[in-house]
């Protein structure tokens, strides 16, 4: 039964506009029951729980489902999301992926590295798990998204600071050998055409940057040559339209070398990498 339930389902899901149809239904009939994806045929006909349609009425109106279901994963993370945080995307993997790589190459015993405008902590988490002696340093501005980055932080060695990315750790400037950031960077003009699941419920200061989008990496990218120590390296994700915009801002004349764009998974511009130049 549950498996013709999970069918009527997606097709429901499909007709409202949902990206992932099957992969929704799949996920929100295993979290009602309390099973994973794989153990969906488990489930008796007996079983089955009727609050699996409230679920779906929900992911009808766009609600995302890491809202419904509490959790997002990201790399190697299970992270707890909910209103008030960004819910982390498949794409800012690849970003984490090209920072490993880059730390990696350094051959710095002890790595410092820097994550701006945390959010739900996905960045600094991933980063701290996979650079096993690594020193991370993540900064949120928004209250209402810290009460979610310090659930995932709980336990974890990241220094979780609250404050504005621009004029964060000061104490550290100079020092760094990773800059990391998954900004707001859509432009206020581009509002009508944001999916529902961020348009509507993901916070509005993760989401736009002024008119071209990228007001906040003007910023970032002054804040990342102040923490930086020569040699160190920013990575800074953007959106897949700004791919020919971001590199321009990090400029020689700035004190920056190798300045370049980066493709995601969908081999669509997504990152901005650049390092700071030698003295």
């Amino acid at each position: 039964m549950l498996l013709a339930e999970v069918a009527q389902a997606t097709q429901r899901l499909a007709d409202a506009g949902v990206p992932s149809p099957r992969n929704d239904a799949e996920e929100l009939a295993a979290f009602v029951h309390g099973v994973k994806r794989g153990e969906l045929h488990s489930v008796k006909d007996s079983d089955f729980d009727a609050r699996y349609w409230e679920v779906i009425a929900r992911r009808e109106q766009r609600e995302p489902l890491q809202h419904i279901t509490g959790r997002a994963y990201f790399r190697y993370l299970e992270l707890q999301v909910g209103p008030g945080v960004f819910v982390p995307r498949p794409e800012t993997e690849s970003v984490v992926g090209w920072a490993i790589d880059a730390v990696r190459a350094m051959d710095v015993v002890e790595p410092l590295i820097v994550d701006l405008c945390t959010g739900s902590g996905a960045i600094a988490l991933a980063l701290a798990q996979e650079v096993p002696r690594s020193r991370v340093h993540a900064v949120e501005l928004s209250e209402d998204a810290l009460v979610w980055t310090r659930k995932n932080m709980e336990g974890s060695r990241v220094d979780l600071r609250q404050g504005n990315a621009l004029d964060a750790f000061q104490d550290l400037d100079g020092q760094v050998d990773l800059v990391v950031s998954n900004p707001p960077y859509i432009p206020l003009s581009e509002w009508e055409y944001v999916a529902p699941e961020a348009r509507d419920y993901d916070p509005q200061l993760a989401l736009f940057s002024g008119e071209d989008g990228l007001d906040l990496i003007r910023g970032i990218e002054r804040t990342a040559h102040r923490l930086l120590r020569p040699g160190g390296v920013v990575v800074i994700e953007h959106a897949d339209t700004q791919g020919g915009q971001v590199p321009w801002i990090f400029t020689e004349e700035r004190g920056w070398a190798d300045a370049a764009d980066h493709p995601d998974l969908n081999n669509r511009p997504r990152f901005a990498t650049a390092r700071k130049a030698l003295p």
